[in-house]
């Protein structure tokens, strides 16, 4: 067993604009996240993720960065940062930046340089090419809808965008770009910050030439195109050497278009590159039969465990994995993968149970400990994120879909689901804020809320408390070896996990229905470890409630 801190950690994901507003603008900051660091020490996570605190215009809701080194002003300060960081560490929890260095801002001043001629120093910082027979350098889009490519008037050439078009991909092959970007996490590191979430590292080294790809249902090439080019592995191997191993750093990569055999490279034991990645595999589980994201398709069962399988098994002794449901470019995963209506509780607490009894490091993203759900959207006009308002008037107009039939795929899969403020209280807007919110609170807040859920003992917060408690006590949950069992059965999810002598059996149905379940022989007189409805016997032949999990220890 290599033992490290970062594969016995519980990771909360912040979305600081929608977690906790302390001056009324309507926006959370760094203060409101300050002040809640005591509710997060008592759920037990060690880890916070924060999503891009830095300077930004916001087209993508900080993820198009202006200024590495300065904070963004709706934020706060960087003096409110230094004191947010000393808090938490005081609490024993670290901080993880989220690194977003594929792309900057077009307000960055590296790129406002670059475009102004074709012998500007900056120039080579981005992406730059002429016409192609007219038209565009080649086939690739965006992420955001429409092509790849931005026409500069200025020097009469286009520039590369994988994301919005305020959003120019970085030169990763000018060796200058990289130390800039290496410089800019050492002077981070030397702050105290504990490591980075790496925003779609995957893509930054492009393929050679710049090759046209297959055409996805808008006629452009996806940004997975670029996944894993040529030189990804050289590039983070030269920053674990000359930034990464200056401090005892955790690391994740968003990966893209990671496949397996890719993820033993960026996340190999040997901790050449990085720790772990975010593969997208079990995310694409309920995607059309064209591999679209729009649609309200529920998952087959039997495809998620192969998926999630293949991941515990393929890694194990090489590789570690990341596990989550949530992040910020999710839904919430009691709507998506639950029941978020009559089975709400009990089908939160069992995605759960799934999920943080597996091997790898569990990823909690902030609200997903009180089962938030996804919110009600009415009309285009209530959404503010960029991929799902571009994709609703990109793919209405070419026809791809109807009105209504996008709209009701918009409000199962859209990414601002994630996005509503932090339900703190039933006060007026959620306790979030004392002025009008960024983007509307879910209506359900008098019902689902930390308050209510803080005073309430089996609440979805008290079984998030004792699944991140158990890990941290008992190392099976996390060094353990995953086995499958019944990869064919549509409604239960069972597997095993094995450490020496101790073994640890996990049963969960994803169904509403009971079921009938015939416990391992070796597990019949086994101790109750967690469970999400009272269990008071184990015996041999067992029929499960809608939702039902638990966790045996023989």
């Amino acid at each position: 067993m290599n033992k490290r801190w970062w594969k016995e950690s519980v990771v909360y994901q912040i979305y600081p604009r929608s977690f906790c507003d302390s001056n009324g603008d309507g926006i959370g900051d760094i203060n409101g996240i300050t002040s809640k660091l005591d509710y997060l020490k008592e759920l037990g996570i060690n880890v916070i993720w924060l999503s891009p605190v830095y300077q930004s215009p916001n087209d993508d809701n900080g993820y198009d960065i202006s200024d590495y080194q300065a904070i963004m002003e709706e934020f706060g300060t960087m003096e409110d940062f230094d004191r947010m960081l000393a808090a938490a560490h005081e609490r024993g929890i670290k901080i993880l930046m989220d690194l977003v260095v594929n792309h900057t801002s077009d307000e960055h001043k590296w790129f406002v340089e670059s475009r102004k001629s074709e012998d500007n120093p900056y120039r080579d910082y981005y992406i730059w090419r002429p016409a192609k027979d007219g038209g565009m350098p080649n086939n690739w889009g965006s992420a955001f809808s429409g092509p790849a490519w931005e026409y500069d008037e200025k020097t009469d050439m286009y520039y590369l965008h994988l994301f919005s078009k305020k959003q120019p991909d970085l030169n990763w092959d000018n060796p200058t770009v990289r130390k800039e970007v290496f410089d800019m996490m050492n002077w981070w590191l030397e702050k105290g910050v504990d490591g980075f979430r790496m925003d779609v590292i995957s893509l930054i080294s492009k393929k050679e030439g710049l090759p046209d790809g297959i055409p996805g249902i808008n006629g452009y090439a996806g940004c997975d195109e670029t996944a894993n080019g040529p030189h990804v592995h050289e590039y983070l191997q030269e920053m674990r050497e000359k930034v990464l191993n200056n401090a005892d750093t955790m690391t994740v990569g968003e990966c893209a278009g990671v496949t397996l055999e890719e993820a033993k490279k960026y996340a190999s034991s040997s901790e050449k590159e990085l720790n772990m990645v975010f593969q997208f595999e079990h995310m694409g589980v309920d995607s059309d039969e064209k591999g679209t994201k729009w649609c309200t398709r529920k998952m087959d069962l039997r495809d998620l465990k192969e998926i999630l399988s293949k991941w515990q098994k393929g890694l194990e002794d090489i590789a570690w994995n990341s596990l989550y449901w949530e992040n910020h470019d999710q839904p919430r995963s009691v709507s998506r993968f639950g029941n978020d209506k009559e089975y709400w509780e009990v089908s939160a607490k069992m995605l759960a149970t799934c999920l943080h009894m597996m091997q790898g490091t569990p990823y909690v993203y902030q609200g997903e400990e009180l089962g938030m759900t996804n919110t009600v959207f009415e009309t285009i006009d209530d959404f503010r994120d960029l991929e799902s308002i571009n994709a609703y008037h990109e793919l209405i107009e070419q026809g791809v879909f109807k009105e209504d039939e996008l709209m009701e795929a918009l409000r199962y899969k859209s990414r601002d689901n994630a996005r509503t403020p932090m339900q703190w209280d039933d006060s007026e807007q959620a306790g979030f804020t004392t002025g009008t919110p960024w983007i509307k609170v879910n209506p359900n807040y008098k019902k689902i809320n930390a308050k209510e859920q803080l005073s309430r003992e089996n609440s979805i917060f008290h079984y998030y408390q004792k699944l991140i408690r158990l890990r941290k006590e008992k190392e099976i949950v996390v060094y353990g070896t995953y086995d499958l069992l019944l990869p064919d059965d549509r409604d239960i999810y069972a597997y095993t996990r094995t450490l020496g002598e101790e073994k640890l059996l996990v049963v969960c149905n994803f169904s509403d229905k009971e079921i009938s379940f015939s416990l391992p022989q070796e597990f019949e007189n086994s101790h109750v470890m967690i469970s999400n409805y009272e269990m008071t016997e184990v015996k041999k032949e067992l029929i499960l409630k809608p939702y039902e999990a638990f966790v045996l220890e023989k």
